[in-house]
């Protein structure tokens, strides 16, 4: 049975399906809070989810200020991984930064998140920078990955 995949703008109501994929995925979520906030109160704030079969699997979020664009969370359902979603998802993201016109997107990722940044890397992502025990669940490093883009 073929899957159909769709991507698109975040919206309030999706912050339960939301909340889910954030819960599964890491150990410290962020609250419903914070989602609402994002979508409705931050201007620099731009969100979208990916379904299957319109289901909600997973979403990115990024911030973009003038024509630098930070990757806030990116997270697919565990039960979904290892079917290249994150993958049409990071690129998703990446054409809408382009679009945006931003120069500079960067993100943070565990060091231990060998696949992460393997992703990031197919999209020109450069290791930056470490940010000691960034992490509050287990004070894990953060490896800081950026690139230039639309030049």
């Amino acid at each position: 049975m073929k899957q159909e995949v769709t991507i698109r703008k975040m919206r309030v109501a999706d912050i339960d399906a939301v909340m889910y994929v954030e819960k599964e995925s890491f150990s410290t979520a962020w609250s419903e809070e914070i989602f609402k906030q994002e979508l409705v109160e931050n201007p620099y704030a731009h969100y979208f989810v990916i379904e299957c079969n319109r289901e909600i699997v997973g979403y990115v979020g990024i911030w973009i200020v003038f024509d630098d664009a930070q990757i806030t969370n990116i997270a697919i359902l565990p039960s979904q991984r290892g079917r290249k979603l994150g993958e049409q998802l990071f690129r998703h993201v990446f054409k809408y930064a382009l679009i945006q016109g931003v120069r500079r997107l960067s993100l943070e990722v565990r060091k231990s998140n060998i696949v992460a940044q393997k992703l990031y890397r197919k999209f020109g992502l450069v290791a930056g920078g470490i940010r000691k025990q960034y992490y509050t669940d287990n004070q894990e490093d953060a490896i800081v990955m950026w690139v230039n883009i639309n030049e």
